[in-house]
């Protein structure tokens, strides 16, 4: 079975580097929040960064993973608490703490926003290439950023939920979007993916483009998940491959040469 960690050593640390990852508190009105920043000290100055979204289980060590892989290539990453400090819920819970911010997207929205706030006041972040990305729960997150109108230049799903909004909040994006999905995903069928492209065709100034990955189930980018039954599974093909998905996204909106900084 594929390991975090295993995934973690397909970006290898660069020579050289000097990978730091350590844990942040910050708030969002009143609420204390708990996230992990992950940079490489052994670059200076200002550089692209990426904001990272946890899945429905909150802040955990497949977030620290993610951020720790993005900091490799060169970024400074954050992965944001939408949750609040200590809620880091099991399989048994995880539904109803995301359901009730599902039912509360302003809030969603909010504590997104107060990660990208989070990230932007790091000494060593461009501001003008961010991008916000996310897994499940935070692919959404992403998403719903972006229709803030948030200053962002992408947003990545990673099987995250599509929500068609009516009335349509789509004229507000001004990032990017990259959405990356499962084929055999029953949380993202076919129907949902269509009508959230209808959205999307309806604001002709977005530039959107959807992955679809053969035989891929909800989590598939998650080591670990396995709950065909309940339609969750992780691919390792469907996870290489939208990783690599990921990084020609990053280059193209950061306007960088593919292969590093």
């Amino acid at each position: 079975m594929t390991t975090i960690d295993d995934v973690l050593q397909t970006v290898p640390e660069p020579a050289g580097a000097d990978i730091r990852v350590e844990p942040v508190r910050y708030d969002h009105e009143g609420t204390a929040l708990l996230g992990v920043l992950a940079k490489d000290a052994a670059i200076a100055g200002p550089r692209p960064a990426v904001l990272v979204v946890h899945d429905w289980h909150g802040v955990n060590e497949h977030v620290e993973a993610r951020v720790t892989m993005l900091a490799r290539l060169g970024y400074v990453a954050f992965g944001a608490d939408v949750y609040g400090e200590g809620v880091r819920p099991g399989d048994d819970t995880a539904g109803q703490v995301a359901g009730s911010f599902y039912q509360d997207l302003p809030l969603m929205r909010a504590r997104t926003q107060a990660g990208l706030d989070r990230l932007r006041a790091d000494p060593d972040v461009d501001h003008s290439r961010i991008v916000v990305m996310g897994y499940c729960f935070g692919g959404s997150a992403a998403l719903e950023l972006a229709r803030t109108g948030a200053d962002v230049v992408g947003a990545v799903s990673f099987h995250g939920n599509l929500l068609a909004h009516d009335p349509s909040d789509a004229d507000a994006i001004r990032a990017k979007l990259l959405v990356l999905t499962g084929a055999s995903d029953p949380v993202v069928p076919d129907e949902k993916v269509a009508a959230w492209q209808d959205e999307m065709r309806g604001a002709p100034h977005v530039d959107w483009q959807v992955v679809t990955y053969a035989g891929a189930m909800h989590a598939f980018a998650v080591p670990g998940t396995d709950a065909p039954d309940h339609g969750a599974q992780y691919q390792a093909r469907a996870d290489r491959r939208s990783w690599q998905a990921l990084e020609v996204f990053l280059a193209e909106v950061f306007d960088e040469e593919l292969g590093g900084l």
